[in-house]
């Protein structure tokens, strides 16, 4: 047997989930959409077979997902997939099914996201069925899992955290004033940063038409520590990417501060530059040329 032909599909790892800023989700049981959400600005899509689906189109909305990202589908479209919560009737098949898909070369699963994540143990049971190269994202949306949310970052297979802040505010009795989730949302991003992961994604805006509302969550987010953001329509995707990108001050303030640093001063503008201002400056000047390389490439 060749080395290639001795390798298990499922620990190849082909995507890098940790560079997702837009991430959209689309309903399971409208394959009619799964290649319009593939083809818009959106970073990366996930195929919803959970919430945005009623108990009884769930099994046709895993066949919509097995099958469209199915080596032999057309357009060979790729997605990850959140899958039905641990415990619930549809769990342990949809494990089964995408299992199947992730063994076979050739798909375009990009990854699973877990909703209800609580335990390690649930994480290990989807690394067991799709291997650890086909990242899991764990989907935080209970009291109990902002609790576990560092164990949940440093179990093996892990890409990144995620928040969901509707569910976890009815949780926890609480309003969604964002005051309320801004615990919950601090714990994944230390968690995050202790386990050595990407900065997790925040939870989707609700809010649709109004784009200066989801513009003003994608800054908080950003501000307070997130890498990303999930979206449930296409017309949120510009208004998150343009908040986690640098604006021209911040890029204008990193060009300054590296070039004084490069001639040897020690402040500019009368603020002091230490190592931890160098080191922001570096990483918003680093995003920036990124996001510039994204835009030509595209």
């Amino acid at each position: 047997m060749s080395a290639l032909a001795a390798v298990d599909p499922r620990t190849t790892p082909e995507v890098d989930l940790a560079a997702f800023v837009t991430v959209l989700f689309v309903p399971g049981d409208r394959p009619e959409r799964f290649a319009k959400a593939c083809a818009t600005a959106a970073d990366a899509v996930i195929i919803d077979l959970e919430d945005a689906v009623a108990p009884g189109d769930k099994v046709e909305a895993r066949r919509n997902a097995v099958a469209a990202l199915s080596a032999a589908a057309d357009g060979r479209l790729r997605a990850l997939v959140r899958v039905n919560a641990p415990g619930s009737d549809w769990f342990a098949a949809d494990l089964a099914a995408l299992g199947e898909l992730a063994s076979t070369p050739g798909h375009g699963l990009r990854g699973i996201v877990l909703p209800k994540a609580e335990h390690p143990g649930h994480i290990a049971m989807v690394t067991a069925a799709v291997g650890v190269g086909t990242g899991v994202v764990p989907l935080v949306e209970s009291a109990l899992g902002v609790v576990n949310a560092l164990e949940l970052a440093r179990t093996p297979g892990v890409a990144r955290l995620a928040f969901g802040a509707v569910d976890y505010a009815l949780d926890i009795g609480a309003t969604d004033d964002p005051r309320a989730l801004e615990y919950a949302r601090g714990a994944l991003v230390v968690a995050s940063r202790a386990a050595g992961i990407a900065a997790p994604l925040d939870s989707p805006s609700t809010a649709i038409k109004d784009l200066a509302q989801v513009a003003t969550g994608a800054e908080l987010a950003r501000v307070l520590g997130f890498g990303g953001k999930l979206c449930i329509h296409p017309a949120q995707l510009a208004a998150v990417q343009t908040a986690f990108a640098p604006s021209r001050a911040e890029i204008a303030w990193a060009a300054e501060v590296l070039a004084v640093v490069d001639a040897g001063a020690a402040q500019v503008n009368g603020e002091m530059i230490d190592r931890p201002v160098v080191e922001r400056a570096r990483r918003i000047a680093a995003t920036a040329e990124a996001t510039r390389s994204g835009k030509d490439e595209s």
